[in-house]
């Protein structure tokens, strides 16, 4: 069993108003087991909170790196930390 882990995310790119918040909820929830938030910030970036396995956290970095998401990634950037708790489901802020 995979330990439980919270990945938060920084994605760059063309990645606001194409649909990559209900993209990256849609996939984590199709990843299972993973609950958090994708929103959007102020400097055009979109902060992706994950809390689940380390695999599938691991799964979901992957995607949002390299998977055929809206708009256009150019880069993300992420730390991994304990789990905080909290979240029921996956949501868009």
């Amino acid at each position: 069993m995979s330990e439980e882990i919270r990945l938060t995310a920084w994605v760059r790119g063309r990645v606001q108003g194409v649909g990559f918040r209900w993209w990256t909820r849609a996939t984590a929830l199709e990843t299972g087991g993973l609950s958090g938030y994708a929103s959007n910030l102020d400097d055009g970036r979109v902060q992706v909170v994950a809390e689940g396995p380390r695999d599938r956290c691991e799964q979901l970095l992957d995607w949002l790196r390299d998977g055929d998401t809206p708009g256009h990634v150019t880069g993300v950037t992420e730390i991994w930390g304990a789990p905080r708790g909290g979240y029921q489901g996956f949501h868009i802020r």
